[in-house]
């Protein structure tokens, strides 16, 4: 690991999440302020889509284009036209939802969570969107879905229940469904909020603490391997990028935050970055 996290761009993120590394450029959104960002680390260039809901995130489609989590349902995203087209409505009968946070698989397909918009019930859910069809995973009754993560040799989900304080771990069958879902670490509100999880190259999981100030990497069985300190509360997600995809993005918030808190760590929402020794797993398409 090289230096520490630095801010690579002050946008002021209410809710940043999201990253994902695709075609050498740093894809993210912000949940709240409904907007797309893309960073490419080579030339500097900052650019932002607005979308027409909430957007938990956006990963690439092998047909083409891209595959965004709008609040209502799975949208095409043409960032070329800026144009959203409903692939699939999700939690149509759960109107106070919306979607969060995503990852794909190996075999193309799309892992995702639903949560309660306004962080109280537990109505979210993790469904898997694959060959044109959803189909419900069977881990539900969470206010606050994230992730979910896979394990290099796709055999493992780890998701997370941010406010009961879980990262969990759930076996991937060779029908795509899940099995053996169980507990890996738990978490103390002191220690901060386990928000978005990310699994590396070596079979680490690393998770982002919301109010905690820091992201921690843990072992496949749950030890505590590695901790990077932020100097901003709210770590919502990190991603692995640039050319041979060690460098460790990282997505933070404001959200919560009062004035007060804010003057005292103005860079809350920012962008960061930090060279590591780490590779992370390369980004896979939805093939639908």
């Amino acid at each position: 690991m090289t230096g520490e996290p630095a801010s690579i761009w002050s946008l002021g993120a209410e809710l940043g999440e999201g990253p994902t590394w695709i075609d050498d450029r740093l894809w993210f959104v912000d949940i709240k302020k409904k907007q797309i960002h893309r960073f490419d680390p080579d030339s500097g260039e900052k650019r932002s889509w607005s979308a027409p809901e909430q957007v938990g995130f956006i990963v690439p489609r092998a047909r083409g284009g891209f595959i965004v989590g709008l609040q209502s349902g799975l949208f095409a995203f043409d960032p070329g036209s800026g144009g959203f087209d409903q692939i699939v409505a999700v939690d149509r009968d759960k109107p106070n939802n919306r979607l969060n946070d995503a990852v794909v698989d190996g075999e193309g397909r799309l892992w995702f969570g639903t949560m309660h918009d306004g962080e109280r019930d537990r109505t979210g859910a993790f469904y898997c969107y694959a060959e044109g069809r959803l189909r419900h995973t069977g881990i539900d009754d969470i206010a606050i879905t994230n992730g979910p993560a896979i394990s290099p040799d796709g055999r493992s989900l780890y998701w997370v229940d941010t406010l009961g304080g879980r990262l969990c771990a759930a076996t991937i069958g060779a029908d795509g469904g899940l099995m053996d879902s169980r507990l890996l670490v738990s978490f103390t509100p002191e220690e901060g909020y386990p928000d978005g999880p990310t699994g590396d190259a070596e079979g680490g999981v690393w998770i982002g603490l919301y109010a905690g100030w820091q992201a921690r990497r843990y072992s496949p069985a749950g030890e505590l391997l590695q901790t990077i300190a932020f100097p901003v509360a709210n770590i919502t997600k990190v991603a692995f990028g640039g050319r041979d995809r060690r460098t460790l993005f990282a997505t933070t918030a404001r959200q919560l935050l009062s004035a007060e808190q804010i003057a005292g760590q103005p860079q809350a929402g920012d962008l960061f970055a930090l060279e590591i020794g780490i590779k992370g797993q390369p980004c896979t398409a939805v093939r639908d």
